[in-house]
Formats: structure tokens, C-alpha cells, sequence
């Protein structure tokens, strides 16, 4: 009889404690209540999970452990090579932070016992685009994921008025030859998706 009287008693405090705990982690700032949850970092070893992708003109701080002739500051080339002593030109564009990391470790493993490689972006100067003619700001503009062309005219201070909104257009760069993709404006403000495309890194979009 004792236990049963006691056991509301105990769900009661159970229960106020559980809604004790869970208030102050919803009072948490995201960072902290995903930290709670979880003590691993997230997986950011693919460009598919999120991980930035390093194009052309970034810089990039490679650190090698205890190696510091091997350290140091490197802006990736038009070709999308880095220079390096020992490995010479590594391919850098097209890979993210941790892929160019175990690429360089491999290949110094001729060298060095056991490498220690880190990779960090810290410039980003490849994701931008490049507005001329009839906007109010003439030059580039820091692209997002998935910025539109409407939101990257936006962001140049839009279209003057002396714009001739039918001929606009985009120059996407190719292999062989820069790609031209008309624009058909009109329909895009309409909120026609297939007029109003996302903008990608390298690309110029004129305003006649």
C-alpha cells in the first residue's frame, strides 16, 4: 500500500523533471540543442552533404603537421591547380576541403611518415557572378545556393530605366565556348521557373 501510494507521487516529479529538461534545451540556441543530442560532428566529407565545393581564385589555408615549409596560404589558379613544394601542382577546383586534404596526405606519404593534412577555405572568392550593362550596379555579385537570375538583378540595385528587358541574356562558361541563354524576363516576374534560372558561379548576365 505504501508503494502505491507513493507511485503518482514519483511520476508526478518524473514528469516535472522531463518538462524541466526539455524547456531549458527548446531555451537553447540551435547550435547547442544539436550538440545535445549528438557529441559527433555532422558528415561534411561529400559535396552532397553540404560541403563546399573550391573553385577557382578561392584561398585556401593548407596546414601540414609539423611541416610547416608545407604551410601555408595558396590561391587556387584559373585552371583550378594549387602549387605546392614537394607535390608540385595539385588539383584543387571541384573538391571539397576534406577530399583535397587525404589527396595531398596520399600523395606526401612519399615524403613523410604519416601526414597530418588540413584544408581550410578561408577566402571564397569563385561563387560570384557578373552583371553588365542597363543595372545600377555594374560588376559581381556573391552568389547563394540557389540564387535566381531575378535575385541576382535584385541585388545589383535592378535595372535602370533604359533597360530593353526582352533582350537580356546570360553567358554560361563551357568547355569549348561560352554557352548564351536568353532571358525571358517578363515571364520570370511572372514567376515562370523556367525563365527565372539559378544563377552558377562564372556566369555574366547582360542587360542591353
Amino acid at each position: 500500500m505504501t508503494i502505491s501510494r507513493g507511485l503518482p507521487l514519483l511520476l508526478v516529479v518524473y514528469s516535472l523533471s522531463c518538462g524541466l529538461a526539455q524547456s531549458r534545451l527548446a531555451g537553447l540556441p540551435p547550435v547547442f540543442q544539436a550538440a545535445t543530442k549528438s557529441a559527433l560532428p555532422p558528415d561534411s566529407g561529400t559535396a552532397s552533404n553540404g560541403a563546399y565545393t573550391i573553385g577557382p581564385a578561392d584561398v585556401l589555408t593548407v596546414m601540414v603537421l609539423r611541416e610547416a615549409s608545407l604551410s601555408g596560404n595558396l590561391l587556387v589558379r584559373p585552371d583550378g591547380m594549387i602549387s605546392m613544394p614537394l607535390l608540385g601542382d595539385v588539383k584543387a577546383a571541384g573538391a571539397n576541403p576534406r577530399e583535397l586534404a587525404n589527396d595531398i596526405a596520399e600523395r606526401l606519404k612519399k615524403y613523410i611518415q604519416d601526414p597530418n593534412v588540413t584544408v581550410v577555405v578561408s577566402q571564397i572568392n569563385s561563387r560570384k557572378a557578373y552583371l553588365i550593362g542597363e543595372v545600377n550596379k555594374v560588376g559581381p555579385v556573391d552568389i547563394t545556393n540557389g540564387m535566381t537570375l531575378l535575385e541576382a538583378i535584385s541585388s545589383a540595385g535592378g535595372l535602370t530605366q533604359y533597360a530593353n528587358v526582352r533582350k537580356i541574356y546570360v553567358l554560361r562558361k563551357q568547355s569549348a565556348k561560352d554557352l548564351r541563354i536568353p532571358i525571358q524576363y517578363k515571364q520570370a516576374l511572372k514567376g515562370d521557373r523556367a525563365s527565372n534560372v539559378v544563377v552558377q558561379p562564372g556566369d555574366t548576365i547582360v542587360v542591353p
